[in-house]
């Protein structure tokens, strides 16, 4: 993807997660922890609430408050992305530049990579009199057809 050259080595898997937390002097506590593990398994986009139901299901007993405020902790330090919705706010594992395809049919976001034409980051340049150093893109459609 065409970016500038990034100072901080981007999160790529669930020890890159636990490293950045640590580079960070954030407390790794076991729920933290969960919540980590859970994400980086899933390799879906979770809302708070799904992460907490998945967790006690999973024997991981955790409080409502503990994922809100360690979620909040995670995405506000780049460690886990939060794509805000109408619905609500859905976490995933991955917190650098990235773009979507968001499922119309089953409400789901899948993560992708696109690199644009170096001519069109020239055109948008050009256009705006904006130097673009980083993008990412939804796309909206339906897995099933629509009749």
């Amino acid at each position: 993807m065409y970016k500038e050259a990034a100072a901080v080595k981007q999160i790529r898997s669930l020890e890159d997660a636990v490293e950045r937390c640590q580079l960070l002097g954030m407390r790794l506590s076991r729920q933290r922890r969960f919540i980590l593990e859970l994400l980086w398994h899933a390799q879906e986009h979770l809302s708070a609430r799904e992460i907490y139901d998945r967790l006690n299901q999973q024997g991981k007993s955790i409080g409502h408050t503990s994922v809100y405020q360690n979620l909040e902790a995670l995405s506000s330090q780049g460690i886990i992305e939060c794509v805000e919705r109408s619905d609500g706010r859905l976490y995933g594992n991955i917190s650098d530049s990235h773009s979507h395809v968001n499922c119309l049919d089953t409400n789901q976001i899948l993560d992708i990579e696109v690199e644009l034409p170096e001519s069109l980051i020239e055109e948008i340049e050009q256009k705006t009199g904006v130097r673009i150093t980083d993008y990412s893109i939804n796309f909206y459609g339906y897995r099933h057809s629509q009749e």
